[in-house]
């Protein structure tokens, strides 16, 4: 039978849904931190810098989703000649290391403030990946259960309309997370 969510309510500094959490008082070890440039995203770096801080055997890992391949890198459908796939291949490269450079800040950023919080740089790492055809929700879902992780946390709302409750990459998360600790800040 599916895990349901249990909802326990943080107050004004967000939502910590239990997942299965063991309840055995094990430690959280290995944590992912979704980020974006959004409000949300920042929420959520506060809320494991203050939550977290001095939490020694503590491994962070900053996730972030590049959202879609830009359609010039699409399959347009014919067969490629080697000449051509070594061309797109370089031009993919080329254009991911770029979005390394735009993401980079951002990991920069998440970083100062978890390092200002207590966080030993030891602790984090980044990641980032170029989901292709899957929304960022099931890339983070994807990263969380193939990597480990025992604790998720995102932020409530990212780029979209302002909702009630949470976003649509928040919400995906929530309902389709049984298995481990999801943190929704914000």
């Amino acid at each position: 039978m599916p895990q349901r969510p249990t909802a326990l309510f943080l107050g004004e500094g967000g939502v910590l849904l239990a997942n299965g959490w063991d309840g055995g008082g094990n430690p959280m070890k290995k944590m992912l931190l979704a980020i974006d440039d959004s409000d949300g995203s920042w929420k959520a770096v506060d809320y494991v810098s203050q939550q977290f801080a001095g939490v020694n055997d503590l491994k962070v890992t900053l996730f972030h989703v590049l959202v879609g391949l830009p359609p010039q890198f699409w399959d347009d459908g014919h067969f490629l000649t080697e000449e051509e796939k070594t061309t797109r291949k370089t031009v993919i490269d080329k254009w991911l290391s770029n979005q390394h450079h735009v993401i980079e800040p951002l990991f920069n950023r998440a970083i100062e403030t978890l390092m200002a919080a207590g966080v030993g740089r030891g602790q984090i790492e980044t990641k980032f990946i170029s989901e292709s055809v899957d929304a960022p929700a099931q890339c983070i879902l994807a990263e969380a259960k193939a990597g480990g992780y025992r604790t998720l946390v995102v932020g409530r709302c990212g780029h979209s309309v302002r909702h009630l409750f949470m976003g649509g990459t928040a919400s995906t998360i929530v309902n389709a997370g049984a298995g481990m600790v999801i943190c929704v800040a914000g």
